[in-house]
């Protein structure tokens, strides 16, 4: 069976099944920035119809970044981002903050960088275990109300958690780390393949050990593939409702990484790849 290509997150936003994350993306001005905007237009002239950032990379930068390189932004285009982390620690360090009044503040922030009326998804980063999750799912509820966001996501969350957030909203997507050598979180993917929820891997390529493994290796020599490539069409096959998002700073990595969408695995190699962990 051909994998589909589209996803329809909450069930109308239609977005290819393999995004990018932006979060790799240098936004200090210069050569390092250009470069990044060059990576960002790449994606779009790929056809990748959804970007991943947040207010957590550089503190809006790379919100900022996106809307120099894109805006006006094609029909069509997703640029989806997080809030929920900020500089509120003791020191002026990083720190989870889902406080109604930070994440309200955060939301506005990325609206005026992203230059837009409307962000059509919105992620909770992470749970503030300091905040009652009522308060943090609560606020972002009142503010798809007021018309600033479209669509609610959570990242890093267990099923406990996924279920008692959508008692309280809608859950539109759920963003946890997940690859082929890492499914922690397989039961949370059940729970979200289960509800139609948009599943959207952060690391979905194990960094620097994908082409180590022999099965990978073996399984991307027979394919004429990279092993990158196979750790994504394994993720695509993995689940109708999965979205890889992969990120990079150079073009040629994007490049691959888009080409993944066409590498079709055989039902023996993904029985291999399935034996993995």
């Amino acid at each position: 069976m051909r994998t589909a290509t589209v996803f329809r997150i909450g069930g109308d936003l239609e977005v290819g099944r393999l995004g990018f994350g932006a979060m790799h993306l240098p936004t200090e001005a210069g050569a390092a920035r250009e470069a990044s905007m060059a990576v960002a237009r790449r994606a779009v002239e790929l056809g990748v119809t959804l970007i991943d950032t947040a207010h957590l990379y550089g503190g809006g930068a790379n919100e900022e970044l996106l809307a120099e390189a894109l805006h006006p932004y094609p029909d069509g285009l997703v640029i989806t981002t997080k809030v929920g982390v900020a500089r509120t620690g003791p020191g002026g360090e990083w720190k989870l903050d889902g406080r109604p009044t930070v994440l309200r503040a955060q939301v506005e922030q990325a609206l005026a960088r992203l230059r837009v009326g409307r962000i059509e998804l919105l992620q909770l980063h992470r749970i503030d275990p300091e905040t009652p999750l009522a308060d943090q799912i609560g606020t972002l509820r009142d503010l798809r109300d007021e018309g600033k966001i479209g669509r609610i996501g959570l990242s890093e969350v267990t099923v406990a958690e996924l279920e008692q957030a959508r008692r309280i909203v809608e859950v539109a997507s759920v963003q946890n780390r997940y690859n082929l050598l890492d499914r922690e979180h397989d039961a949370v993917l059940a729970a979200c393949e289960r509800a139609g929820i948009a599943f959207l891997p952060w690391r979905p390529v194990a960094a620097g050990t994908s082409g180590a493994i022999a099965e990978i290796a073996a399984v991307a020599a027979e394919a004429g593939a990279t092993p990158t490539q196979v750790a994504l069409a394994w993720l695509l096959g993995r689940s109708p409702v999965m979205l890889p998002i992969p990120g990079t700073a150079r073009i040629d990595h994007l490049e691959e990484n888009v080409a993944a969408t066409e590498l079709r695995l055989t039902h023996a190699q993904r029985v291999r790849l399935d034996l993995l962990r």
